[in-house]
Parts: C-alpha cells; structure tokens; sequence
C-alpha cells in the first residue's frame, strides 16, 4: 500500500505533526499572560479535542517514523532530509508543547538583562511590569524559585532573544525556537558527519522524541547535544582542541556535556603510553575549562553555576528509578529523605563507575569511544536523581551517530517511541500517560526481539 512506502510515510509523518501542533493551540503549553488571540487557554470541551488531536498526531508520527525505519534498515535510499523537513515544518509556529521550560529560558534571559542573579534566585524576583513578567507568570510551580541550573552561554542566548523582541511572549518564543532549529541542524551536520547516513539521521534527528521536545519544547538539550556531539566529532579527525572547545560550550548550556571529555580524551592518550594518557586525561579538560571560565566572565554572571547543578535532583520525577527507590526505602524505613538522598548518591557513584569501565574498554581499543560516550551518557540518565523524557536523547543521538543498527540503537529506539506519550501537550504527566509508554514500550520491544535489524549486543564488562 501507498501508506507503507517511503513518500507515504513522509507524507503521513507531516500530517501527524501537523495534528500535533493544531492540537496544541487548544492543549499545548499556552502562557498565562501574553499569548494574544492564538495562543490563549481554551474552554474545556475544546482542551480536551485539541488534547485528543494531537495525541492522534503524535500517533501518526510515531507510526510514520517507525515504517520509515524499517525501510531504511532494509536498503532505502531516500531523501531523509527532505523528510526532516516535512515532519519539521508544521512545528514551527506551534505554541510551546509538552513543556513550560521556555518559559523559564526567557525569564532567565530578562534576569540577566535586568541585572538580577539568576544562580542565587527565581522567575519569580521579577515583577508585574517588569521585563520578562509574562514569561515568568509561565514558569511551572516546581521552578518559579528555582535558580537557574544552565550554563552562561545559553542565558546570554535566552538574554539575546529577549532583548531582540522585548519579552514579548510570542516572539520570544519564536526566537528560542530558532536556537533549537540551529541546534537541530547541529546535530544534522555531526551526525552526517561520522558518516552514518539515512538510518543514523533517522534515530538521531527523525526521532518523535526529538521533534516534539527540542523543536515543539525549545528544550536546549538539543544545543548541548548539537555542541557536544560536533566537537566529538572534530576530535576524531584529530581536531581535540577545537573539539573540547565545542565540548565546553556544550557545558555552558547543560553540564552533562562534560562526559565527552573523558572519551576525547581516551582518543588523545591511545596509542601514546603514559605520556598519551597524561595528556588524553588532562589537556581537553584544561582547555574546556577555559572556555568555560571565559564564558562565566565574559556573560557577568559568574559561576553561580557550579553549585546549582544539583537544585533539579530536589525536583522528584517518576522516571528516576533512583529516587523512587530512594522515596519506597525512605518510607518503609519512616525517614523518606536522607534515605533518598542516599539511594540517589548511589546510583550517581554506579553511573561514574559504568562510565569509567567503558572509557576503560575504549582506551583498550575493545569499543568504539564515540559508542562508549553514547552508553555512558545513556547510563547517566538511567541512574540520575532527575529524567525527564528528553533526557534519553543525550546518549541516543550519539549511539545513533555509529551504531544505530545495534540492538541499543533498536532499544532505545522503542524508548524514544514509548516517552513521547509520557507528558501531555500541557507538560502535565498524567497517569494515562504512563499506560500508554508502558503500552508501546512492551510492544516495541516484542517486535524487536522477533525482527532484529543486524547488530550485537554490546557487552560492558571487562
């Protein structure tokens, strides 16, 4: 049928996530104040239509992205693109979707304009009239007083656009997305880049996961990726200086970029004995640390930064496994907290120690570094004190880079298929919303083991 062919999944993915963005002028992220006549709160019967539309939507492209897959790991040759470009094209002019962390990005951005210190406070230090106000009578209760846990270079970013639009809501919105679509396109270019093709863009930059979060959420994870992934790449064409300087700016935007050093570091030190591994262990740090220094002078914010990176692990989400453990132990043990906090210092120490026993193995030449960091991030993720769904996208993006035909590329392929119902168009997390995760993950992972793609699973131990 013309449905299961490559332009009838293009086709179908684009109507989809046309679905979706419809559905979301009724049910999406909408703002509080300023969102004028489009971008404004619906009744309730139309709430609820729009919620099921773009549910429908993501539906579709979540079928559509998997039938694509299947003919590319088949032989395909198809403009991929331009299917990219299609699915892409209907989100740009949605309202925020599945989250309200923009709002916190523009808030952030007249804060730093304005003077204020977002490490040492809130979205909710600016006042009614004040710039950035609308955005921040947006900001999700969890992180109105919350400081900002991003690097400089994104708030100078976030305080670019706000100053190009003048806090107004929609513009500013606008403007983010464009940084996401750059980052979109910097992951295009590192992922073409290791030379993966079709199928690697398809996981990597075609993921439901991706379009919905980083393009339809304007999350920048989509930029530490993008950041971080290119300068992996410059590395392995030799280039590890300006790679660890893209890794630093990657920091800048979220700290997790930070693992790649170790793994462009294990491509300095192979081959050069002690001397090698000296230099592999200290040189792409020094030099991302410069950057990193340069750009907490250079934006006036200081480095407030170093120590909120841990205001999110307070911030309870169901997806950590970690903090639920911590949480069921607390309680049963009738000192939920400190058992908690524990729990959750443990799983960082197991995360440290995957990640070290697989730079181990890429420094002995037993797995490809570039696969290396994408597992280790992926195991960072799993053992975290907070996830959110797009946080799978670290480690995926870079599998997808070298290996998407893998049976990790395959599982976290069903992964990213199964989270994108895991919040609704509002950012809400409803219980259904788990359901019908745990629904198309089970199921996904059924039609893997009996239609394998090609591909080992990949052993960790030494």
């Amino acid at each position: 049928m013309w449905v299961f062919s490559a332009s009838g999944c293009r086709w179908l993915g684009a109507g989809g996530s046309l679905a979706v963005t419809v559905g979301g002028y009724a049910a999406g992220t909408l703002p509080v104040l300023g969102g004028g006549p489009l971008w404004q709160p619906r009744g309730s019967a139309l709430t609820v239509a729009g919620a099921v539309l773009a549910y429908l939507g993501l539906t579709l492209l979540v079928a559509a992205w998997w039938r694509y897959g299947v003919l590319l790991a088949r032989g395909l040759r198809d403009g991929v693109l331009a299917t990219l470009a299609c699915w892409t094209a209907p989100l740009l002019l949605a309202p925020p979707l599945h989250s309200a962390d923009v709002y916190s990005y523009v808030a952030q951005g007249a804060m730093v304009l304005s003077g204020h210190d977002v490490y040492g406070a809130g979205p909710s230090v600016l006042a009614p009239g004040d710039l950035g106000a609308d955005a921040a009578a947006s900001v999700g209760g969890n992180w109105t007083d919350t400081p900002a846990p991003y690097g400089p270079a994104f708030l100078l970013l976030a305080a670019a656009v706000v100053k190009a639009t003048g806090g107004a809501i929609v513009p500013a919105v606008l403007g983010m997305r464009l940084i996401a679509l750059g980052a979109l396109a910097l992951i295009v270019w590192a992922v073409r880049g290791f030379g993966g093709g079709g199928g690697a863009l398809w996981l990597a930059a075609l993921n439901p996961l991706l379009l919905i979060h980083v393009v339809g959420g304007m999350h920048n994870d989509g930029l530490m990726i993008g950041l971080m992934l290119g300068g992996v790449l410059l590395a392995t064409r030799g280039r590890w200086v300006l790679g660890s300087v893209l890794v630093g700016f990657a920091m800048m935007v979220k700290s997790p970029a930070a693992v790649a050093l170790l793994f462009i570091g294990v491509m300095v030190a192979r081959g050069g004995g002690v001397r090698g591994l000296v230099k592999g262990l200290v040189l792409p740090g020094a030099v991302a640390a410069a950057v990193a220094a340069g750009a907490s002078v250079l934006a006036g914010t200081g480095f407030g930064w170093v120590r909120t990176q841990s205001v999110a692990a307070a911030i309870h989400t169901p997806l950590s496994v970690t903090s639920d453990l911590g949480l069921g132990l607390g309680v049963l043990l009738g000192d939920p907290d400190p058992v908690k906090a524990v729990v959750q210092k443990l799983g960082l120490a197991l995360a440290l120690a995957v990640i070290a026993a697989l730079a181990r193995r890429s420094y002995r030449g037993r797995l490809d570094p570039v696969l290396g960091l994408g597992l280790s991030l992926v195991a960072l993720v799993l053992l975290s004190p907070m996830v959110q769904p797009w946080y799978l996208l670290w480690g995926t993006v870079v599998v997808a880079a070298v290996a998407w035909r893998s049976r990790v590329g395959q599982v976290l392929a069903v992964a990213s298929a199964a989270l994108v119902y895991e919040t609704q168009p509002s950012g809400h997390t409803p219980w259904y919303g788990f359901v019908l995760a745990g629904v198309v993950l089970v199921a996904g992972l059924v039609w893997v083991r009996r239609e394998p793609r090609g591909g080992a699973v990949l052993e960790i131990a030494s």
